[in-house]
This record gives C-alpha cells, structure tokens and sequence, in this order.
C-alpha cells in the first residue's frame, strides 16, 4: 500500500528506536512529527534530517496528560489529523531489583512506558475512528512479554502494562478500522543502555540489533493492507534466545 503523504507521530522520537522509525517513515514520504521531553535533542534530530517532507518536533513528556492534550493539539493544526501513531517514548533505571527500586523511579517508569501510551492512544483514537482507520504501534519489550532479571521489576511491569493496554485496543478498535500491534524487541544497540546497572561492551552492543532494524517493520506494517491485521511481532538479535 501506498504511504506517501501519511501523518506520523512519534513519541521517544528524538533518539533511538523513535528516531529510527521516524527517519525510515519520513524516507517513505510520510510526514512525520517526532516529540520527546529533550527539546535540544528533537531539534538536532529535526534538523539532521535533509530529505523532504521536513520532520517536524514538538516537546512533550508523555507522562503528563497536559502536555499530550497540547501536543495533539498542535498536531491538529499541523497535520489535520494522524493516520500513524507509534508510541516509542520508554525509560529504565540502573538500580532495577525490587529491593533497591525506588518508588519514584517505579513512578516515572509507569508514567511513561504505561499511562504515556494510554494518553497518546485516548487522544489519537477519537480522529483515527472519525476518519475509519488508522495505525498505532507499541514499542514494547520481549520483558513486556516474559520477566526478565535484566530488564528489572519496574521496566517488566510497566512494558507488560503497555503490552495489555494495546493488546485490549486492538480488540476494541479493528470494528472502526484502526490496527494496533505490539513490537517486542530484544537487545537494541540505542542510549537506554546508559541506564544498564553494568555498561555493555563494544563488542556486544555490536552484536546487538540496530533502530534500523525495528523501523524497517514499522514501514511493512504501514505498508500492509487494511485487510490484514498484526497483533503481535517480536524481533531480537541473532543470538538472544526467546523460548
């Protein structure tokens, strides 16, 4: 299917996985606006970009309601409306066991990976269903799957938060059109790795999968015809093993 000229956002878009797909969506011709909370960040990630159309940023944590109304809000006056949402906006910390989780950082992990989709989705949705159809894609994790020690207690449930959130969307929405499905990735060589309680060495963020890898499924499934439908998709790097 044809995508030229589709209205994107992207949350999380000013680095990593979020600035992967927005590239590789603008590079498709769709236009595509990027939001995260580091205004610097989304400006040098704007400006970078050369091709045409531009890609547009706007500042916005998507922990808070306010700024998401706001920010849609401006995506009415710039775009019209969405035909692409894709929730890419995550966090983790580095002390990740229960015993040494903070209550705050278990806050601002479910602020953002959890209730930051569920903004996003309650003020796309209404313009996706009006106009019959739409795509919204969650960045989830395989830990939004499986619990992972790695990945650590807060992150674990704040992605399996994200997972059920778009799995119950999907259900209610395909009636109006709108497709929804989860991304699980594995290890991705992008900046939350700063965030691990030990640094990853050279040799294994090589190893690791690349943004490149998980916007090039994002454009298959924008790709894809209305009549089919992806619940789910988990991708990881060769050798990580998922069973």
């Amino acid at each position: 299917m044809e995508i030229r000229g589709k209205r994107v956002l992207v949350t999380g878009g000013g680095s990593g996985i979020g600035l992967g797909i927005a590239r590789a969506l603008a590079a498709e011709g769709c236009r595509v606006a990027i939001c995260g909370r580091n205004r610097e960040r989304l400006e040098q990630a704007a400006a970078a970009w050369q091709g045409e159309p531009r890609i547009l940023r706007r500042a916005c944590d998507v922990a808070d309601r306010q700024s998401v109304r706001a920010m849609f809000d401006w995506i009415a006056e710039q775009f019209g409306g969405l035909d692409i949402l894709v929730n890419s906006a995550g966090v983790n910390v580095a002390r990740r066991t229960f015993d040494q989780l903070d209550p705050a950082d278990w806050d601002k992990m479910l602020g953002t990976n959890a209730s930051g989709a569920f903004y996003c989705l309650h003020f796309a949705l209404p313009g996706m269903r009006r106009q019959g159809g739409g795509l919204v894609v969650n960045i989830s994790s395989i830990a939004g799957k499986r619990a992972s020690k790695l990945a650590g207690t807060g992150y674990c449930a704040s992605k399996s938060a994200m997972t059920a959130l778009g799995a119950a969307v999907g259900l209610e929405e395909s009636s109006h059109g709108i497709h929804v499905t989860n991304i699980y990735p594995g290890e991705v060589n992008t900046p939350i790795l700063a965030e691990r309680p030990v640094p990853v060495p050279p040799e294994k963020r090589a190893k690791m999968l690349l943004p490149e890898d998980i916007a090039a499924m994002v454009v298959a499934l924008a790709r894809l015809h209305p009549r089919a439908r992806v619940h789910e998709l988990v991708i990881t790097p060769l050798y990580q093993e998922y069973v």
